[in-house]
């Protein structure tokens, strides 16, 4: 349907003479910005051979002038790659900047309220019964036309297209579909014809109640998901736990504030519980409606519900910083975003608009048929194309709000239908994020299994890393008492050291141990058999003996295969793992999900470069991250998925789609709405130029009278928009099919 670009940062050689070349490259449109350009030019003087260099930034391209004995065109393109990709994120991020700028615009669409359009078709409805009861003669007079009541009624129902399609005119010069409407009106009703305009009118209005509806269904399925509603919360006097309470309201809640929710009330701001148990329901935020219990020093989210029990909780977070809030308005900002099909349906039903116009005139011009001609007026693609790509698009982020999964804009569904590559963070997508110990060896029987806890527990007691948190859970699960130790030193990339009963306790790698003069060669073996099994291994000393190992792992996350394997099923032809971890973790991980390549120990930028390569190719990429070092992947990528409870909040910012659980399942799921979604558009497109085509000739040729080719051109209207609707039915759960 669209014509496919070439990849951003693709080179190829547009012209070659001896001692010139000409070189082409998408990315070089935006190196004419900042410093790129005295970077770039910088770049190629140091280079043997190069006597000018030229950059067209609005040509795309890099003329360059050479000592053909001193260098050769096959240098001056690779120097031309190796450049452009040292230059990759900036170029990337001014495209996506200028694809931003491109898409946010005001819609086309004028949405009037959904009240307003069902009381004028009702009106028109009413007017178009009582014409066809009356059975009166046409007045012979335009006068008696025009001033009769039915006339009046259909102008005045007409007011709203007359304004708007003379606001085109001001605009643009150019007509639009409510230009076309309001000369179909006009011209009905000075030729006699008022049930013709009248229902012009109905179906019109009827047809865009319908993508009203469905957009409106869409901004309140976001609202009533994330919705806090309690204006008011019970607020212990003073701030004081234990003291009386009364009722404040939400709106003036603060950090750091003590509030009381009961069963049955909703949680209106972020916090911690200090006192308390309750089962809340947490559906709004995290898309799972399985109850979950929340105790003293559990994280609780405004918007959620206790169902049962009653908790005192510390405000962390309240008003428009709540997680709640920011995803409410990362919603609804991005909403202006049109997909590009969206903005092609609107500019080929737009350009279509003057057809309709030079028919008529040509119609009547040959036949001197008033009839046929204003058929060629009535009958029109613009309003079929423009309602039911709208309404679908619409119905898509509605369908997905429902089910957990929040979108950002139309264009983002769109480019989820074309991708053909995903790439996956490790820890917090694919695993947890919850890493637990599961192996402890000690080195011989002088040391037990409870004795490497105890030592291990004891240095990473203050730490609040998650191999520390790991350790310290095991700790209680074996019921190891942690014993007095000393101070608690912390080497940055090694480990911690403190002291147990006047002994050295050092946990940590193994470089950490062997920079400390403790051989770690009498457990090579163990170590080995736990990286293997994509274990992190933790090497833990007394002394300057080798106590024992622990093995710590971040189990899978549930349903992960299910998912990677249904996206090959539709159409993801490339897996990828990026991870910060050794390639021992990375390689267990990739095997046990069947994922077809890995990259590791990789920096944020370095997952930023791994996904601008993988563009560089073609490759539409979709990033699936949680954290902080995922951001710079997940803002470049083609879409960004942001999954998981653990997610950080710049993950989400960063991302295009965010997934409010833990269900990866969801990963399928919208891969497969997204291709439902098009596939429905592509439906309608062909459903609205067939049936209005085949109007379109029957009109002209005279066969049709005026109100069928209304009823016949509206009919086909209303039949996509409903077709559009069946988004709103779609189950995300379901495995997605190929087409």
């Amino acid at each position: 349907m669209f014509k496919k670009k070439t990849p951003l940062l693709k080179c190829f050689r547009a012209h070659e003479i001896r001692g010139r070349i000409r070189i082409t490259c998408r990315g070089l449109r935006y190196v004419g910005k900042g410093g790129e350009r005295e970077h770039l030019l910088s770049h190629f003087q140091i280079l043997e051979g190069v006597e000018s260099v030229r950059i067209n930034s609005a040509a795309e391209s890099v003329v360059v002038k050479f000592d053909a004995e001193k260098t050769t065109p096959d240098r001056i393109m690779s120097a031309v790659e190796e450049i452009i990709a040292a230059h990759s994120l900036g170029i990337l991020q001014r495209e996506r900047e200028e694809k931003n700028r491109l898409l946010v615009e005001e819609r086309d669409l004028h949405e009037e309220p959904l009240s307003t359009l069902i009381t004028r078709s009702a009106v028109s409805a009413s007017l178009l019964l009582g014409s066809w009861l009356a059975k009166k003669t046409v007045p012979a007079t335009i006068a008696g036309r025009l001033f009769g009541f039915p006339g009046i009624g259909a102008l005045a129902l007409a007011y709203p297209l007359f304004k708007s399609g003379i606001g085109a005119f001001k605009r643009s010069m150019l007509p639009n579909a409510d230009t076309l409407s309001a000369m179909a009106v006009l011209s009905s009703v000075l030729s006699g014809k008022t049930a013709s305009a009248l229902t012009v009118l109905f179906l019109h209005d009827l047809a865009e109640s319908m993508t009203v509806y469905t957009m409106n269904r869409t901004r309140n399925a976001i609202r009533d998901m994330l919705s806090v509603e309690n204006e008011t919360v019970w607020h212990p006097l003073k701030n004081k736990i234990g003291s009386p309470l009364e009722k404040i309201p939400a709106k003036s809640l603060k950090s750091g504030d003590i509030i009381v929710v009961h069963s049955g009330e909703k949680i209106c701001a972020d916090g911690e519980i200090v006192s308390g148990h309750a089962v809340i329901n947490q559906s709004s935020i995290t898309g799972e409606f399985e109850p979950v219990s929340r105790e003293a020093g559990g994280r609780v989210f405004a918007g959620t519900l206790v169902v049962e029990g009653t908790i005192t909780c510390k405000v962390e977070s309240a008003g428009e910083n709540t997680a709640v809030s920011k995803i409410i308005k990362m919603v609804e900002d991005a909403g202006g975003k049109k997909a590009e099909v969206q903005n092609y349906a609107d500019k080929f039903s737009s350009a279509l608009v003057p057809l309709n116009i030079v028919l008529a005139g040509l119609v009547y011009a040959l036949t001197r048929d008033m009839n046929r001609a204003l058929n060629m007026l009535i009958i029109d693609y613009s309003c079929g194309i423009k309602l039911s790509t709208a309404a679908a698009l619409s119905a898509a982020i509605n369908t997905a709000a429902r089910q957990g999964v929040l979108i950002k804009g139309s264009g983002v569904i769109e480019s989820m239908s074309k991708a053909d590559t995903l790439i996956l963070d490790k820890t917090g997508t694919l695993t947890e994020g919850k890493p637990c110990v599961e192996s402890i060896v000690p080195q011989s029987k002088k040391f037990t299994q409870k004795d490497i806890v105890r030592y291990a527990a004891a240095a990473e007691e203050t730490s609040k890393h998650p191999m520390a948190s790991a350790i310290l859970d095991a700790a209680t699960r074996e019921g190891v008492r942690i014993p007095q130790h000393g101070d608690v030193n912390t080497i940055v990339g090694r480990g911690v050291y403190t002291t147990v009963d006047g002994s050295t306790i050092r946990v940590g790698n193994k470089k950490f141990l062997n920079e400390s003069g403790i051989h770690t060669h009498p457990m090579r073996e163990q170590a080995s058999a736990l990286f293997a099994k994509g274990e992190n291994v933790v090497f833990v000393s007394k002394d300057d003996e080798i106590a024992g190992l622990i093995g710590i792992r971040d189990p899978l996350r549930e349903n992960m295969k299910k998912a990677l394997n249904r996206l090959r099923n539709v159409g993801v032809d490339d897996i990828v793992l990026l991870t910060g971890d050794l390639e021992q973790q990375a390689d267990v991980v990739a095997r046990r999900l069947g994922i077809d390549s890995y990259e590791y120990e990789l920096l944020p930028e370095d997952k930023a470069r791994v996904v601008l390569g993988m563009q560089a190719r073609g490759n539409k990429v979709v990033m699936v991250g949680d954290g902080i070092n995922d951001a710079p992947a997940l803002a470049y990528a083609d879409v960004g998925i942001a999954l998981g409870k653990t997610r950080t909040d710049v993950a989400m910012e960063a991302s295009d789609i965010t997934i409010a659980g833990d269900n990866a399942l969801m990963l399928p799921g919208i891969y497969g709405l997204s291709k439902y979604t098009m596939d429905v558009v592509r439906q309608n497109l062909i459903a609205a130029v067939g049936i209005n085509t085949l109007g379109l000739m029957l009109g002209a040729l005279g066969t049709i009278p005026v109100i069928f080719g209304a009823v016949m051109h509206n009919s086909s209207t209303i039949l996509v928009v409903a077709n559009s609707m069946r988004i709103l039915f779609y189950d995300m759960g379901r495995p997605p099919s190929l087409k």
